[in-house]
């Protein structure tokens, strides 16, 4: 494969020197770019989008192609694993994703299988492929994947919740049959990630994006324990480099330094804590990315500008800094925003690197 002309992203994750911070942004193929909804009109729904390596190595590289980002992430959804375990995911319009075969009971746990990566996700890994050529050395491809508590929550509920109660009657009425359910999706997600890293993933991450919701020890016993087993059994080598793993809590700025504990490269924080904090926190122990509220991207491009130079300037010089959304973009930013973005922290950090 081509060798990397930018490889930004990389070094800052391993908190090595860099020119200038790198800038991606979570959810940057997607619903905001008329390039995407044009593809995806012609794929005639999002699973078919997903599920083809052409179309969405497509979408991946629309944003790269538009933007002067510094990573592609591959075109796909959290939501893959479970579906390769045999739950039926489809998307609802104005509802998300849905699952036809969710878990109801621990007869349904034990019935669930390790899916192949090879196999059962052939077409993920097909893509990683055809975006890895696709880009052909001018930024690195991120894989990723959901996290084991955030994949149970869908896998139990059938879809998203706004207070994840079969789940949490699960935890607290049954722990040992959850615990069941969260190693096997570990065990699943550490074969899907290496898959990803074989088929040409140069940076890993994990999604957690319900952990937050947890009260404080449930976090550490039911997501951040396997978010530890997952860091620690991941390939972390491909090309002869290291390949950085980023984990990111949504709402985990509390467990903060107990996540930057587990061994991961890198801690994703969202826009609830200030990342000069955060990095004063964790130290040396691991990068930060992060953390621009995806709202201030629907403002002006004078409103989008100060709050990058704020961040910016809270974080403080040195590496050791990925520039991304705190959380995914709203389909609603104006697309010349993200523009304004990625500009605004090329030229803006300059100096931090001197």
């Amino acid at each position: 494969m081509s060798p990397l002309s930018n490889d930004r992203l990389l070094r800052a994750l391993l908190r090595q020197p860099v020119d200038r911070t790198p800038v991606w942004v979570m959810r940057q193929a997607g619903r905001y770019l008329p390039e995407y909804n044009a593809t995806r009109a012609r794929a005639g729904s999002f699973v078919k989008l997903m599920k083809s390596p052409t179309l969405a190595a497509e979408v991946t590289l629309q944003p790269i192609e538009r933007f002067d980002l510094d990573a592609a992430i591959v075109f796909s959804d959290i939501l893959t694993v479970p579906d390769a375990m045999g739950l039926g995911l489809y998307f609802a319009e104005g509802e998300g994703p849905r699952f036809e075969r969710p878990l109801r009971d621990a007869q349904a746990i034990d019935a669930l299988r390790l899916p192949d990566p090879d196999t059962d996700l052939r077409y993920v890994m097909d893509a990683v492929r055809e975006c890895r050529r696709g880009l052909a050395g001018k930024v690195p491809l991120i894989g990723f994947s959901g996290s084991p508590f955030t994949l149970a929550c869908y896998m139990i509920e059938g879809g998203g919740s706004e207070d994840f109660a079969r789940v949490k009657q699960l935890m607290y009425g049954d722990p040992a049959t959850l615990h069941k359910l969260l190693d096997l999706n570990a065990r699943a997600i550490v074969r899907y990630l290496d898959a990803q890293i074989e088929a040409g993933a140069q940076a890993v991450m994990l999604f957690d994006t319900w952990g937050g919701m947890l009260a404080a020890e449930r976090y550490k016993a039911f997501s951040l324990a396997y978010l530890q087993q997952i860091v620690q059994s991941v390939r972390r080598e491909a090309d002869g480099r290291r390949v950085p793993v980023i984990v990111f809590t949504k709402g985990g700025a509390v467990w903060l330094e107990s996540i930057a504990g587990i061994g991961a490269d890198a801690v994703g924080v969202d826009w609830t804590i200030d990342i000069g904090e955060a990095r004063r926190r964790v130290g040396d122990r691991v990068a930060l990315q992060g953390n621009l509220d995806p709202m201030v991207m629907l403002t002006t491009p004078a409103a989008i500008e100060a709050e990058v130079r704020s961040i910016l300037d809270s974080f403080g010089s040195g590496s050791g800094h990925v520039f991304n959304l705190g959380h995914g973009i709203t389909r609603f930013t104006p697309p010349e925003h993200v523009a304004v973005l990625v500009d605004a922290v090329h030229r803006w950090s300059e100096p931090y690197h001197r």
